[in-house]
């Protein structure tokens, strides 16, 4: 079988943790480099315990350039804005590239800047990236060179919404909440990430105004929906994990067969994403895995024209909406079998 070389920058980081983690038992992919800013020279057990004695590799600060040199697949997850600085560079390189971050995700150079802080400065490379949602657009990503990988809220809300969207009962205002673990936030603690300060908190934090708004709004008007996602994301005390809950309106007449129909017609055959039949979607049953977990509730008829929806979402944010996805991408990528280290299920409890 074809061995393919893999290069992962950003690998101090969560992401990087989980993305060396599936690469050291990918059946066809090596993991050639992990390169870094800090840990330079020492083993990669120091910043990730759960590596210890399972390779010989130690971090390296090289640049693009040199870092590319003999991988086929480079994957990323650095922030967005040095992912942004350093892309031009990879592409030069002739690698196919899987991208963390937000830097390619929108095509849109100003909604960038709004939503991420500074201009973008490479906005003619934003048409080279396709959004890698492997549940919307596998056969787009089999022939990609280069994916922008959705945010975890993104994907979360994504898959919850999308059967809705193609179904064409996705419109008005749809209120969505996200509970979220504190790894999303990255390795370095903040006075809101902090331990002390979030065990036992909820916090609201962006309320409307989050980065993944926007790549959200795209990927569902792109499903056929044309709704307006009011998002609140809420810091939750847990690890990982998020559970987002959307409120849709949809005609009183809707029965739950035709809503069981648009979930079976959107997901019928996904590898990753689950329906549980005799309970909701929960974090538990998804953490530690790149499975999501997507379920409804319909409320009865609201007077005569509307009765609500609710919608649930689960996945586990290092995985599925995270650097589990970013390697399922890159399988398809490389014309691997998709679930290519990725398919055991989580850990319980």
């Amino acid at each position: 079988m074809t061995s393919y070389k893999a290069v992962v920058f950003g690998a101090t980081g969560y992401a990087g943790a989980e993305l060396i983690r599936r690469l050291l038992g990918h059946p066809s992919v090596d993991l050639l480099r992990a390169c870094a800013v800090d840990h330079v020279g020492e083993p990669l057990s120091r910043a990730h315990p759960n590596l210890e004695a399972m390779t010989e590799l130690r971090f390296e600060d090289l640049s693009p350039k040199d870092a590319a040199a003999g991988a086929d697949v480079v994957l990323l997850g650095l922030p967005s804005t040095v992912s942004a600085r350093v892309m031009p560079q990879l592409l030069d390189a002739g690698v196919k590239i899987v991208d963390l971050s937000g830097a390619y995700r929108l095509k849109d150079p100003a909604l960038y800047a709004e939503f991420y802080g500074e201009e973008h400065p490479h906005p003619d490379l934003l048409d080279e990236f396709v959004y890698g949602l492997p549940e919307v657009a596998a056969d787009r990503i089999s022939r990609a060179r280069a994916v922008a990988s959705p945010g975890c809220f993104a994907t979360t809300v994504e898959l919850g919404l999308i059967p809705l969207a193609r179904a064409g009962l996705l419109t008005g205002d749809v209120p969505s909440v996200g509970i979220t673990g504190s790894s999303g936030s990255g390795a370095m603690p903040s006075p809101t990430t902090h331990h002390p300060t979030r065990s036992g908190n909820l916090r609201a934090y962006r309320p409307l105004s989050h980065q993944h708004a926007p790549e959200i709004d795209h990927t569902l008007r792109q499903a056929g929906g044309s709704a307006r996602i009011q998002f609140v994301p809420v810091s939750a005390p847990l690890t990982r994990g998020i559970l987002v809950t959307s409120f849709v309106r949809v005609p009183s007449e809707t029965s739950e067969t035709e809503i069981s129909a648009a979930f079976d017609a959107a997901y019928d055959g996904a590898r990753f994403v689950r329906r549980p039949k005799a309970r909701l979607p929960e974090v538990i049953a998804v953490a530690g895995s790149n499975y999501a977990e997507v379920g409804y509730t319909l409320g009865q008829p609201e007077g005569e024209e509307t009765r609500v929806l609710t919608c649930f979402s689960a996945l586990d944010n290092l995985v599925k909406g995270g650097a589990g996805q970013v390697i399922q991408n890159m399988n398809l990528m490389l014309g691997l079998d998709e679930g290519s280290s990725l398919e055991e299920p989580g850990s319980y409890p």
